[in-house]
């Protein structure tokens, strides 16, 4: 990636392009700068909490200028070259950031504000020799000692609350630290329920299958909080895909594309692109996926971010998976990226795809390929990455096991597939994996004749990940093979309910509704 790449998400902004104190909610962090500086830094926070990185550094760049000796707006500059839920900053940020850190270090007035200084300053230090991890890490030991210091600082509280989310163990299905985070922000969203980061902050604490119902309130009320923002417009929509509330994902995610192509926020737009595409394949609004498609292929990537490489990638392959056109699944070109994990995703859909239409030594090329991917993965220390990329090589040598006639071995795999998925969860730059492990177990039951144990898998399965068109339409076909024809029956209602505008007619859904008409 080149430099000027690299800085575009740090560096970039909409020129000419103000923000309404009154579209990005309301916050107020106690600082030492005089009252006009005052009221500028707490419109930057806000629009900090809402990840508008571009337009917060902007922001607090001005308040610098305007006053220099404001040490905490180069805290809040600090703040904007790093994206703790995203991804690590590139070096080029790193650097920015620990310039910053620099000058509020020399300036800071109040012993509060040291505090808060010396936090971010514990993420930036050591940059080149420490890992990411470990400096986040010490961010969030940092943080919680200024929230314990200043208790009754509710921005303390709410920073702190996003550093648990940042650094949750991907592997934790108890959910600590989102639990221990959600548990600090619920009683502030009731004091504040016009503060942008409570509600976005809540979202992530509750993007997870056990904790989403709980999020609902906090999805239901961001948008109105942050209105300018685009991912203020799109966040609602991690916790509606949670509980496969489609129609209200695609809704958020309209908005948070307009908003984010107004705004020249191009992963942000890319990134609702893909979340409108998972929720319009469930509904089998296959037309207004394919105008998705369209219109993304048409998008020349700037910047490079993962949320751009992985929505280019996901998108095309989202499209033919979930129609189970196996023939466009192996045609897939694999898009250049500096990313190995966005490029897995489209040889994992290439490799079902000539699995499915019948050439085991294709897809075995195609294996490994993801071999290779995880690898490279592995050797930049990768951990969360190059195990999702095991999952996907492990389901796609299972499928190509059952190309070339070893059902065992098949099963065997996209058992072991399903289970090591379940052991983790999803990143939030994605709404869901290209297809889900224990769905595409259900799916190889269903082939070799283990109809009643698909059952089970697909039910498993819609725990997980709700209201799938394919985990309805599996189920009802297991259920049926099964000789349960109340079961299949009630996945073929549930089906035919979860499409009442469907565009298109897949043949699973003419085959639910016909049989639904017969006596």
């Amino acid at each position: 990636m080149s430099t000027l790449g690299a800085l575009v998400l740090v560096f970039v902004v909409a020129l000419g392009s103000t923000v309404s104190a009154d579209d990005v909610g309301t916050v107020h962090l106690v600082t030492s700068c005089g009252p006009e500086t005052q009221r500028s830094f707490d419109h930057a926070v806000a629009v900090l909490h809402s990840f508008w990185y571009a337009h917060a550094a902007r922001e607090f760049t001005a308040i610098t200028q305007t006053d220099p000796r404001c040490a905490m707006g180069f805290w809040g500059l600090a703040m904007s070259h790093w994206y703790p839920l995203w991804f690590p900053p590139t070096p080029a940020a790193l650097q920015a950031g620990a310039a910053a850190v620099e000058r509020a270090k020399a300036i800071a007035k109040t012993d509060r504000e040291a505090a808060w200084v010396d936090a971010v300053a514990a993420f930036y230090e050591d940059a080149g020799r420490v890992d990411h991890r470990s400096r986040a890490l010490r961010y969030e030991a940092a943080m919680r000692r200024v929230h314990e210091r200043y208790p009754d600082d509710s921005e303390a509280a709410v920073f702190y609350a996003l550093a648990l989310d940042a650094t949750a163990p991907p592997t934790d299905k108890t959910y600590a630290n989102q639990r221990n985070a959600a548990r600090i922000l619920e009683p502030i969203f009731a004091a504040q329920p016009n503060h942008p980061g409570v509600a976005h902050y809540l979202i992530h604490s509750y993007d997870n299958p056990s904790l989403a119902d709980r999020g609902l309130p906090a999805a239901r009320r961001y948008n109105q909080i942050a209105a300018a923002a685009p991912h203020a417009l799109h966040m609602p929509s991690h916790i509606f895909t949670r509980l496969g509330l489609w129609e209200e994902s695609i809704d958020s995610n309209r908005a948070a594309t307009a908003a984010a192509r107004a705004d020249g926020f191009l992963s942000e737009q890319l990134h609702s692109f893909d979340y409108i595409t998972y929720a319009s394949l469930q509904m089998a609004k296959d037309a207004e996926a394919r105008e998705i498609v369209r219109q993304a292929a048409a998008i020349a990537p700037r910047g490079d971010t993962l949320a751009e490489a992985y929505a280019l990638a996901a998108i095309p392959a989202r499209f033919a998976v979930e129609r189970n056109r196996w023939d466009e699944a192996r045609a897939l070109a694999v898009r250049s990226s500096p990313y190995a994990q966005s490029a897995a995703i489209t040889v994992f859909a290439r490799a079902l795809g000539f699995a499915r239409t019948g050439d085991p030594e294709a897809a075995g090329r195609e294996v490994k390929t993801l071999e290779g991917l995880r690898d490279q993965l592995t050797a930049t220390g990768d951990r969360y990455w190059s195990g999702q990329v095991e999952i996907q090589r492990e389901a796609a040598a299972a499928w190509a096991a059952q190309a070339a006639g070893d059902e065992a071995q098949a099963v065997r795999l996209m058992r072991a597939a399903a289970d090591l998925e379940d052991s983790t969860d999803k990143h939030p730059v994605t709404p869901g994996q290209l297809l889900p492990a224990r769905e595409l177990l259900g799916d190889l039951l269903l082939v070799v004749g283990r109809s009643q144990e698909g059952v089970v898998e697909f039910e498993r399965s819609l725990q997980n990940a709700p209201n799938r068109f394919r985990s309805f339409a599996g189920a009802a076909q297991a259920a049926q093979r099964a000789g349960n024809a109340a079961r299949a029956r009630a996945y073929r209602e549930k089906l035919v309910a979860l499409c009442p505008e469907a565009d298109t007619e897949r043949a699973e859904l003419t085959e639910a509704r016909a049989a639904l008409a017969r006596p």
